[in-house]
């Protein structure tokens, strides 16, 4: 089973640099989502992301942060073999319209030159946000059977709702907070961050 980490909007796969040493199983992959993104629309996303595991021959743990954490909500909820188990940090399943809205709002006010450091245009950054608006897998969240941690930092305030809902949704799933970190638990808190995996592959 392959471990796949799947970093926040705002971040790259260097997000996971300090969680992957921790790990004793080392079947890990990481992957930069600006190389998925295409245009900024989330379903060249989605597709991007889905072939990428779709490409893998073996079932997969997938870990993801935030808007990764959306990812791996998707792709298990459409391709429940494939998916052992699953860790999400700070996930949404249904977006948070007006949170969006206002990130869009944002992101238009922001100069260029502060988004170098993701890999994405300020362009993507807007329409990403805009598209995912639209989302809801709340439907979907019967097919996924797999056992699954949703989890979020203590300080993310604006994530710890949805996160512990979901774990209510879910039919094997459970919720941990993360002492003392906000949104980007990845980096904030990496020692815990890989508790949490390690404890999720020993499920898979």
């Amino acid at each position: 089973m392959k471990t796949v980490l799947i970093h926040g909007l705002g971040q790259d796969a260097s997000a996971w640099k300090d969680v992957i040493p921790l790990l004793p199983d080392k079947n890990v992959l990481t992957m930069d989502l600006s190389e998925l993104i295409g245009s900024g629309t989330w379903q060249e996303l989605s597709n991007g992301f889905a072939a990428r595991i779709d490409s893998l021959e073996e079932p997969v743990l997938l870990c993801g942060i935030s808007l990764g954490a959306v990812l791996a909500l998707d792709y298990a909820a459409g391709n429940p073999g494939k998916v052992r188990s699953m860790l999400l940090i700070a996930p949404q399943y249904k977006m948070p319209v007006l949170l969006l809205k206002f990130q869009a709002l944002l992101f238009r006010l922001m100069p260029q030159s502060s988004f170098a450091e993701s890999g994405l245009s300020k362009k993507q950054f807007i329409a990403l946000t805009t598209d995912m608006a639209r989302l809801d897998f709340t439907q979907a969240l019967n097919n996924i059977t797999c056992p699954v941690i949703t989890a979020c930092g203590e300080r993310d305030s604006a994530n710890s709702r949805a996160s512990r809902s979901l774990a209510e949704l879910l039919d094997c799933g459970e919720f941990a907070e993360i002492p003392g970190a906000g949104h980007e638990a990845n980096t904030d808190a990496p020692e815990f961050t890989a508790q949490l995996i390690t404890r999720i592959q020993a499920r898979g």
